[in-house]
């Protein structure tokens, strides 16, 4: 009879299920509509223009940073850090789906009782000897314990996307820091070369002096000229210390130990990047990617919150042997099992449920917010660094003109002076025009190499998703969304 009466139970609770199960828990995830440009503001899309490639760093031929690239991929403290977060990720993947699959356990043992008869004065103690296997599986009529599933899987997307964030942070940084030590080199043999030939006028003008041509006043100002210029030296070398500690940094490396072999950034190419359309370039950009699957996880967890509010069923069953002697244990008369179903529906949780539904809602709409400025500002970095190699070629090609007319306007004033067709004032003038362009030619090519850098970064860095709708597909996809 007791058989027949938990079979009931259990095909009632089914049943019950089954006809509450058409309860909605929506709305499934749907991309966000984003506006998109037809083309860049600073720059003709091509259709057919290549992305950067994966190792875009090498288009400027230095073995030193494709070095220093390596070793910042394999020892990078953040980039390690973000790898096992990526871990983390996949192992709350594996915690949220438990729930889908029963729930199995094993016990064995004896335990010792007693029992009391009126007739006896003392209780009389006896032993049983169990062995069985108990299982529980909470039935997932409404998706609840899919859609945390499906929560966990988009969390774990969103940690591969930071990851490639954080890795494409770090190259990039990497190359920006190695310009600008290279650029402050070059700074640096500016400012020594500019000290140099500061002296030497200053010696012509004592020469001079000593002849009567010159007088004290002359010796004044170009020793003035001269320490101002030697003033110049120590801040250029405190950057550049600065910058290699930076390196150091990235590399995940003692300060003392990084060293530059290469000492100027004249030598390396300047290579051409061309954009690629912008409707390509949301699935080229990790941070974007992860800040949609932190969305499809905000989606999921209202769906988490909602169910909430509905019954659980939950089956179990268990089966083995008892005896009071080990002799009979296996025996068929020993056998035991038990099935049975439950149902549990929250009444008052004090405001919990609710609260939490909320809170699910508030977060979607957050990190929808937070998607479309992602979008916004994609667009925006493209914009900005194409405009920025594009004004920085331009200003090197200006400013090497200036250079040039600088210097020959420097020779002819020093060879005047040194005849006596000039005064020193006119080399003064020339000689500090000359002084300055250099150093702002030193600057702009820093500023330039860095823009390239910033292009390759707001491109995406050459980074492409395995599966442009991977985590969408897995979250419209599972069981956790069905209505």
């Amino acid at each position: 009879m007791s058989r027949r009466i938990s079979h009931a139970a259990v095909i009632g609770a089914v049943a019950l299920a089954a006809a509450l199960g058409g309860c909605d828990l929506g709305p499934d995830y749907k991309r966000p509509d984003t506006a998109t440009p037809g083309g860049w503001r600073e720059g003709d899309a091509a259709e057919n223009a290549p992305w950067p490639a994966a190792n875009w760093w090498q288009a400027f031929g230095s073995p030193e940073l494709n070095d220093m690239m390596t070793t910042a991929q394999q020892a990078n403290a953040d980039l390690g850090a973000a790898i096992a977060r990526v871990k983390q990720a996949d192992a709350q993947v594996r915690i949220a789906g438990a729930p889908l699959l029963p729930s199995v356990q094993a016990n064995a043992g004896p335990a010792t009782q007693q029992v009391v008869f009126p007739t006896v004065a003392a209780p009389i103690p006896y032993s049983t000897y169990t062995v069985g296997i108990s299982a529980s599986y909470e039935i997932d009529f409404w998706g609840k314990n899919a859609a945390a599933r499906d929560a966990a899987k988009a969390s774990a997307f969103a940690s591969r996307y930071d990851q490639q964030v954080v890795a494409l942070t770090v190259v990039s940084g990497v190359a920006s820091m190695y310009f600008q030590a290279l650029g402050l080199q070059d700074r640096l043999q500016v400012a020594r070369d500019n000290l140099a030939n500061a002296e030497n006028v200053l010696k012509l003008v004592r020469d001079q002096t000593r002849i009567g041509t010159a007088t004290d006043l002359n010796v004044a100002q170009q020793e003035t000229v001269v320490a101002a210029l030697r003033a110049t030296i120590p801040p250029l070398q405190q950057q550049f210390a600065q910058a290699l500690d930076a390196l150091a940094i990235l590399l995940n490396r003692l300060p003392a130990n990084v060293r530059l072999s290469a000492q100027s950034l004249v030598p390396l190419r300047v290579p051409v990047v061309a954009p690629g359309l912008p409707s390509e370039l949301l699935e080229r950009r990790p941070d974007v990617r992860q800040a949609e699957a932190q969305l499809i996880a905000a989606n999921a967890n209202i769906k988490v919150a909602r169910a909430a509010f509905f019954p659980s069923f939950t089956l179990t069953a268990s089966g083995g042997f008892q005896s009071l002697a080990l002799t009979n244990f296996l025996s068929p008369a020993s056998a035991i099992y038990s099935l049975a179903a439950s149902l549990a529906q929250p009444i008052f949780e004090g405001g919990a449920l609710r609260g939490q539904l909320a809170y699910s809602k508030a977060r979607n709409e957050e990190l929808l917010q937070v998607y479309q400025k992602a979008v916004i500002s994609a667009f925006s970095n493209v914009e900005d660094a194409l405009a920025a190699t594009s004004r920085t070629a331009e200003q090197q090609e200006s400013q090497q003109v200036a250079v040039e007319k600088a210097r020959r306007a420097y020779e002819v004033a020093q060879l005047q002076y040194s005849v006596g067709s000039t005064d020193l004032l006119t080399v003064l003038q020339t000689q500090n025009a000359l002084f300055s362009a250099n150093d702002l030619l030193a600057q702009i090519r820093i500023a330039r190499m860095q823009a390239l850098v910033s292009l390759f970064r707001a491109l995406g860095g050459g980074w492409q998703d395995s599966g442009p709708q991977a985590v969408a597909t897995a979250a419209t996809a599972s069981p956790g969304s069905r209505r």
